[in-house]
């Protein structure tokens, strides 16, 4: 087997991007598997060259040096990027590989343009790919291991690719790590609700621990689990065992029914100043946030007080909401956030807007035989820019007016102060207002209510009456990925948002999603 020469392209963000938060956060948000695909593809004893993107690199320029395999790690936001890298790549001879949650949710598309697209992959699935990597055009092949991988390289064997990346960090530096796979949850729109929960093995953990004191002075560590904590005797040992008093800060995403206050006591005394839980929804999922069939105002109730414990002991936590979903109708949900705001004002709230991202999810199925599943471009497919599922219980616009005031009443003016005055710690202070007043969110919703009047090409293509793209979209993309636009192949701009139905074989169950407004009798029956 010749050796190649291999570039690894981690796409944190999707193009230049001169945002002070960003510049600030952007690399410390790098992925683990473009760094284990690295490192896998090292052990096999070919030459590797690692780029974590952060928006300040110019891609064009890393990829005319010799590449015979460009992997490519991409989230579905960034899926025209690594379209257009793959197009560069291609010409200048080498051969493409995507991996990454956008190649697990839309891998049909995604096989236009890459040779390769990987599902769960693994140190084998690597081997055999790199043992014969033959072009496959027009068409690329999908590959995918059985399962998640059952061990990880560990962070002393990717470290040369971590600390390359917190080079990159101004003054905040993120250490990634990652203890366990999949979650045991169910949340039906999460792409990690259909993978078994799976911890990697404690003694690599703890070895990796006692491996970065060697390299930081008080590190701070981001864990990349899906649901920190589920063995949670078994990480704490691990902690206690390996990390020497007040030598480790860590920051790790959780639920509420996971954070008692034994726990949260216990993750102070082991240096955890972040979490964030998962609320999602005030009338849904209470098993996740060990609220039970509390649900509306009793739930907010509930929440706060529980996340006000948190922050006693804990001065970051960043509480997860999703807009739009099935169960919620009418400005309710929306006000009862505030409330919670009010009750909570230490919490910093993130605001997912209900995305179907292909085959993420069996729920995915359902939505796209409901016709309610729009073909935004990818590109706006970051729970931010487009909402591409036509809710159940809402007119696009009041969805929009509603979500715009709530966003507002979250990041600006007196809630903000609230926020910095309720917060401890100059770190989380400064975090916080940085975030919240650097945020465009509230304004580009609020253009995009705007247009549905004043354009009716972005209102016709909202409403799911044609697929002509607006111009409005179009020039966003153009000026997000500069000269790669040109590089963007024929095609490549819009997809087909029923890609994971139609690859479906004849026969499989019918909707389970209603066609009419149940949401009010659902919430009764559930209380």
């Amino acid at each position: 087997m010749r050796k190649l020469q291999i570039t690894v392209v981690d796409l944190v963000t999707k193009g230049p991007t001169s945002r002070l938060y960003n510049r600030v956060m952007n690399a410390n948000l790098a992925s683990i598997m473009p760094q284990a695909v690295a490192v896998w593809c090292q052990e096999l004893g070919h030459e590797v060259r690692y780029i974590c993107y952060t928006g300040a690199e110019d891609l064009v320029a890393e990829l005319s040096q010799k590449t015979d395999l460009l992997f490519i790690g991409a989230f579905t936001r960034s899926a025209q990027t690594a379209y257009a890298l793959s197009n560069l790549a291609r010409r200048n001879g080498a051969v493409t590989v995507l991996g990454g949650p956008h190649a697990r949710c839309y891998p049909q598309d995604a096989a236009k343009y890459f040779d390769y697209v990987l599902g769960f992959t693994d140190k084998e699935l690597i081997a055999d790919l790199l043992s014969d990597p033959a072009a496959q055009r027009p068409l690329g092949v999908q590959l995918k291991a059985a399962r998640q991988p059952k061990a990880m390289p560990t962070l002393r064997a990717r470290w040369k690719f971590v600390e390359a990346n917190l080079a990159k960090a101004p003054f905040l530096k993120i250490v990634p790590m990652i203890g366990s796979m999949g979650c045991p949850y169910t949340c039906s729109f999460c792409i990690d609700s259909v993978v078994p929960y799976q911890p990697l093995p404690f003694e690599e953990i703890g070895d990796d621990l006692r491996f970065l004191q060697t390299k930081m002075r008080r590190p701070r560590v981001g864990w990349h689990d899906p649901n920190f904590g589920v063995r949670f005797e078994d990480y704490m040992a691990v902690i206690e065992a390996a990390v020497r008093p007040g030598g480790m800060r860590f920051i790790a995403e959780s639920s509420l029914s996971l954070l008692s206050e034994a726990h949260v006591r216990r993750l102070q005394r082991n240096g955890f100043d972040a979490v964030l839980p998962g609320i999602e929804s005030w009338y849904d999922l209470g098993n996740k946030s060990k609220t039970g069939a509390r649900t509306g105002a009793d739930k907010v109730r509930q929440v706060a007080e529980h996340v006000n414990m948190i922050l006693r002991h804990i001065p970051f936590v960043q509480t997860n909401f999703v807009l739009g979903l099935d169960c919620d109708e009418g400005a309710e949900p929306f006000e009862l956030t505030k409330r919670f705001l009010d009750l909570a004002p230490g919490a910093y709230p993130a605001f997912s807007l209900l995305t179907a991202y292909g085959a993420a999810a069996p729920l995915n199925l359902d939505l796209q035989r409901a016709g309610r599943v729009l073909p935004f471009p990818f590109h706006f497919l970051d729970s931010n820019h487009a909402m591409n599922v036509r809710p159940l219980n809402y007119a696009w616009r009041e969805f929009y007016d509603l979500a715009v005031d709530l966003t507002r009443y979250a990041l600006q003016g007196p809630m903000v102060r609230r926020r910095f005055l309720a917060n401890r710690g100059i770190t989380t202070r400064l975090h916080n207002g940085l975030r919240a007043v650097t945020s465009k969110r509230a304004d580009y919703q609020a253009t995009i209510r705007r247009l549905m009047d004043s354009d009716p090409a972005v209102s016709a293509f909202i409403e799911g009456e044609t697929r002509v793209l607006p111009k409005f979209y179009e020039d966003r993309i153009r000026r997000s990925l500069g000269p790669l636009w040109e590089m963007l192949p024929k095609g490549a701009l819009m997809h087909d948002q029923n890609a994971y139905l139609n690859s479906q074989p004849e026969g499989i169950a019918p909707a389970r999603i209603a066609s009419a407004r149940p949401a009010r009798a659902a919430r009764t029956a559930s209380g």
